[in-house]
């Protein structure tokens, strides 16, 4: 369905061993700060390279969409905590704060941009939260401008904090955040990326041994967390 390192001399050997180390210092820092933060990459990680494998991924790149789903929001180790857990409304200045973490999270794995493995994966990190109808943030890019990476964790961001608790809210039920895709399916997310996203919701919970056995980072790093 998608290629996109199609013709590009990349394969699995391609990425370095010493990349699960790389997630494991970069989020061991994310769950000191905020554990929920922490949870939270490890499960976009998790899902964003199941929704990889729907649309048809190679291996390659299915790694590459985990990664970026792990590391989409690290750059919340520096924003204040009292904006980061704020248990009230954010005022406009602070939403801006939080707001700079997409750029923050893909300027700390910049310096590995020289290695195709890391170069591929910044654009999910740092456009997570563009949306389809150019209204996202942080540079206002529009639908197929947005790369693809980005677009599908922009997805299982979304429902993933939606279907999570904060200290500030509650979860919402599955069926009213599957409700939610549907309805900003062609504004904020990818219409054609949310049907294969659905497809898989059944089995995002499903968390067996053999199913995380599968898995390329969040398998190990759950041992260390």
């Amino acid at each position: 369905m998608y290629s996109y390192t199609e013709g590009l001399s990349v394969a699995w050997d391609d990425i370095p061993d010493w990349s699960l180390g790389v997630a494991q210092q970069l989020l061991q820092a994310v769950h000191d700060k905020d554990p929920f933060t922490y949870h939270h990459c490890c499960r976009v990680g998790r899902v964003s390279r199941q929704l990889a494998a729907a649309i048809g991924l190679n291996e390659f790149e299915q790694a590459v969409s985990e990664y970026a789903g792990l590391f989409h929001d690290i750059g919340k180790v520096k924003i204040p905590l009292e904006i980061l857990i704020k248990p009230g409304r954010l005022t406009p200045a602070e939403i801006e704060v939080i707001k700079s973490h997409a750029t923050l999270s893909a300027e700390m794995i910049q310096h590995l941009d020289h290695i195709p493995f890391f170069r591929f994966m910044l654009p999910g990190i740092k456009y997570h939260h563009e949306r389809i109808d150019g209204e996202g943030y942080p540079n206002c890019i529009s639908a197929q401008n947005i790369p693809l990476f980005a677009r599908m964790i922009a997805i299982v961001d979304a429902f993933d904090a939606m279907t999570n608790s904060r200290p500030y809210r509650n979860p919402l039920p599955e069926e009213k955040a599957i409700a939610e895709i549907h309805a900003f399916a062609g504004t904020q997310f990818d219409p054609q990326l949310v049907k294969p996203f659905l497809e898989i919701v059944p089995k995002i919970k499903v968390y067996s041994h053999e199913v995380v056995r599968k898995e390329v980072v969040v398998a190990r790093l759950a041992k260390v967390a």
